[in-house]
């Protein structure tokens, strides 16, 4: 997995890099999550609130709302579609997103309206990566500090 500035960036995942938001397409859904870079400056996740399931959303609507002891904020969706699952793990135990963001810490799933058209207004692989790195270089910020 490629790491800038110290943060994990995987490049087979899809990104709004200036929302520190990430979507993978599984199957007919498209799993959304906070990449490595988000809950490095949130730090600790005490809480995550989603959406309803069933929601209908709109790309960069809020599926969930996550709070840490220095942040409050909404996780965009990345792409437009129904909100079809919550993953009950990191509602249950929020710091799921600090230990494995790109993994068990995934937020919700959705069912994409329009997937083709909705990711190609997101970055991925080496584009993806060489955008956060410049992000990065340009906002100070480093993974792990």
């Amino acid at each position: 997995m490629p790491a800038v500035r110290n943060c994990n960036l995987p490049e087979d995942v899809y990104y709004i890099v200036e929302r520190h938001v990430w979507a993978r397409k599984v199957g007919d859904l498209v799993e959304v999550g906070l990449t490595d870079v988000a809950q490095n400056l949130a730090k600790t996740i005490v809480s995550v609130t989603p959406k309803k399931v069933g929601r209908t959303l709109r790309a960069e609507q809020s599926v969930a709302t996550v709070e840490s002891g220095k942040w409050v904020g909404p996780v965009p969706c990345p792409v437009a579609g129904v909100l079809s699952e919550v993953n009950t793990e990191v509602v249950g135990n929020p710091p799921l997103i600090n230990a494995d963001p790109y993994g068990a810490g995934w937020i919700a799933r959705i069912e994409p309206t329009d997937w083709e058209t909705d990711s190609a207004n997101l970055l991925t692989g080496p584009e993806a990566i060489a955008a956060y790195e410049q992000f990065l270089e340009r906002e100070g910020i480093s993974c792990g500090e």
